[in-house]
């Protein structure tokens, strides 16, 4: 049984106590961390993939390896690994789709003067600007760096080197404030002004996006009618 597997054991064993330190943003959040709290080391790797893919949740891996971390200290290497493992692999899913489309891709997502500073930014500086993506909390955007990285070509094998190792310091310093600080970190998560924080910062990621695929949709649709 899965359960009885070591990686699972005291996760699961901590389930009920370390939600209680979770924010109760709603009753679906509640339940979807308490899914990927129960799958330990797996699940934090399979939340980093999508954060850093596709999920729109601020915070929302800090949280869960605060709670792991803090329910069992002795495997902070291991939550460690598994975070920067699952958003390497979400990074390099986003190069895949990025780097397909190209320069002409990003273009259509933003305006010409941001293009072009950006353009400028990665050309000069973009192991710099990828590590301080790496490092830096929400709301410093980490997929738009990396989409942007991709999509100007930037070496695919530098760019997830410089991804994993600067995610590695990331959660490794995160993971030794949950260990060291234990339950006093985690009652800032608690915290009404914590909760009605990462609210407003999902709310405007998902607006942020729905924009994003919206220009991405319309341009589309536009390129087409040419065509025809």
């Amino acid at each position: 049984m899965p359960g009885n597997h070591p990686f699972f054991r005291a996760p699961v064993a901590s389930l009920e106590s370390g939600l209680l330190f979770l924010p109760r943003v709603s009753s679906f959040f509640h339940h979807l961390f308490g899914i990927f709290i129960a799958l330990g080391p797996f699940g934090l790797i399979l939340f980093s993939l999508l954060e850093s893919f596709i999920l729109v949740l601020p915070f929302g891996n800090d949280i869960l390896l605060i709670v792991l971390v803090a329910s069992k200290p002795s495997w902070l290497p291991i939550y460690v690994a598994g975070a920067a493992v699952g958003s390497t692999i979400g990074a390099f899913l986003m190069d895949l789709m990025s780097r397909k489309g190209g320069e002409e891709g990003l273009r259509k997502l933003l305006k010409p003067d941001r293009f072009n500073k950006l353009k400028k930014m990665l050309s000069k500086r973009a192991p710099l600007a990828l590590l301080v993506a790496c490092l830096a909390p929400p709301p410093f955007p980490f997929r738009p760096v990396v989409a942007a990285a991709s999509a100007f070509q930037y070496p695919r094998r530098r760019m997830l080197v410089i991804v994993l190792v600067g995610r590695t310091l990331r959660f490794a310093l995160l993971g030794l404030a949950a260990w060291w600080f234990g339950r006093r970190v985690l009652s800032i998560v608690q915290s009404k002004a914590f909760m009605w924080f990462a609210i407003g910062l999902i709310a405007f990621c998902a607006a942020a996006s729905a924009i994003s695929i919206y220009r991405l949709l319309k341009s589309r649709g536009g390129r087409l009618g040419v065509k025809q």
